[in-house]
């Protein structure tokens, strides 16, 4: 299964990178400014915030792996359609309606990692699907390159090659994907693993169907869960840093005396020294018992030194040497975050929550990324862009701090949920059929009290 859901995440990467690494051909060929390309990359940014958001509510509800293949044939089928238009305004339109498509990739592989692993495995396993699209962003790289070497460096030729790659690889998974567990006769995750997964507020996160309308799952479990708010804010940050350095290495680089060809060369490479690196401390995260903040906290100071590297640094081996620390140090947390907030609330409302978060990270941080930076880089120059990302660099360090000891109460709660009789842990799970007294006396055991809480 997670194979599959992997290699399928991977196939919408090579597609959906395709504009930003062939960038400079875009600008050379079609006569596009740099402002331009923003502008283009910023529509599918925030396209794909408000489709990530929409099809986060219906992964929840439809069949996964059916919603996943059928999102990829329509994102590879759009992507046709650049081969044949130079236009500015059809381009941004294409863009914008390959957003939707490429907006259903994550809340369902998200949802299936949340279904299928349980909190002691999950961010490692999490971490291996988070990686996918560094493997899929690099792959694109390969698919272009060896498309530009057949056709002549022909972008028409490169965005076809680009889509029957993808549409092949996704048929491939769909035969081997897998949908919730309870679907094969299997128990749901926490069961199977015996373990209690708690929110901010002590209440049990398990559950992966429901019988609530979507606009109460949506108020009662993400508009009024603080935890959320708080993750999603964090994770627009990480990426007004993340879009910030990747959509712009092809421009930036060449600047500091790099060709063109080798920095293009270097986003690949750059998309695959990540994946060890995002798998590293998913698997460290799980080694501290799920302390996904911590972890990202941590990597947010390296992030700050290591970007002050990249953009200050004489020397072209230093600046390499802080991009890639700094990309480690913003994916990682990137993929932590991203976990963050499927935990933070009920299974039923994995892909909902992921859905609100990406709506944060496109519309405001890949905008921001793109469109603001690209504009300010044509009228001040490099050095505008380093201090919107050092701006949210900052705001990545003030909310992983808060999210530190948000979690540390939560792990708090679930040793001591952990450690409840059986009937006590089936009466938080359900409460509306347990007996009053036994969750009484649960809900007050969790929360540290010595008497039954008050009704």
């Amino acid at each position: 299964m997670l194979i599959a859901t992997c290699l399928s995440y991977a196939s919408f990467y090579i597609i959906r990178q395709v504009v930003q690494d062939e960038e400079i051909p875009l600008r050379h060929q079609y006569g596009f400014t740099v402002g331009e390309i923003g502008i283009i990359l910023s529509a599918f940014g925030i396209g794909y915030g408000i489709s990530k958001f929409i099809m986060g509510f219906v992964a929840d509800r439809v069949s996964m792996k059916r919603f996943l293949i059928l999102a990829l044939y329509g994102s590879a089928i759009v992507n046709l359609f650049f081969a044949w238009t130079r236009s500015f305004g059809v381009m941004i339109v294409l863009m914008l309606i390959n957003s939707v498509f490429q907006g259903v990739g994550a809340p369902v592989c998200q949802r299936e990692v949340s279904l299928w692993f349980a909190k002691r495995s999950r961010g490692t396993a999490y971490a291996i699907w988070s990686a996918a699209h560094n493997f899929g962003a690099f792959f694109c790289v390969v698919t272009i390159e060896a498309a530009a070497a057949a056709f002549s460096g022909s972008l028409s030729a490169i965005f076809i090659t680009s889509s029957i790659v993808a549409a092949v690889i996704g048929t491939l998974m769909y035969l081997i994907n897998s949908e919730r567990p309870e679907v094969y006769g299997l128990p749901d995750i926490n069961t199977y693993s015996d373990s209690v997964e708690l929110n901010e507020n002590g209440g049990t996160t398990a559950g992966s169907v429901t019988k609530k309308s979507v606009w109460k799952v949506f108020v009662k479990d993400i508009l009024c869960n603080k935890m959320v708010w708080a993750v999603s804010l964090a994770s627009m940050s990480f990426y007004i840093c993340r879009y910030g350095i990747l959509s712009w290495i092809p421009s930036y680089l060449p600047t500091k005396g790099f060709s063109a060809n080798t920095a293009r060369w270097i986003v690949g490479e750059y998309e695959l020294f990540l994946i060890p690196a995002v798998i590293f401390f998913g698997f460290v995260s799980d080694l501290l018992k799920g302390r996904r903040a911590l972890v990202t906290f941590c990597l947010t100071i390296v992030m700050l030194g290591a970007l002050c590297l990249y953009f200050f640094a004489p020397d072209k081996a230093l600046i390499l040497v802080g991009l890639f620390i700094s990309g480690a140090c913003i994916y990682a947390p990137l993929d932590l975050v991203g976990l963050m907030v499927n935990e933070a609330v009920p299974k039923y409302a994995v892909g909902v929550s992921t859905g609100f978060m990406g709506f944060f990270q496109y519309i405001f941080g890949d905008t921001i990324a793109t469109a603001l930076i690209g504009e300010l880089v044509d009228h001040f120059g490099w050095g505008a862009s380093s201090v919107v990302i050092f701006i949210a660099g900052g705001l990545c360090f003030i909310i992983s701090l808060y999210l530190t000891y948000s979690e540390r109460h939560i792990i708090n709660m679930e040793k001591r949920a952990n450690a409840l009789t059986p009937a006590e842990k089936a009466a938080l799970e359900d409460p509306l059929s347990a007996d009053e007294d036994v969750l009484a006396a649960a809900e007050a055991k969790v929360k540290g009290s010595k008497k039954p809480l008050k009704k």
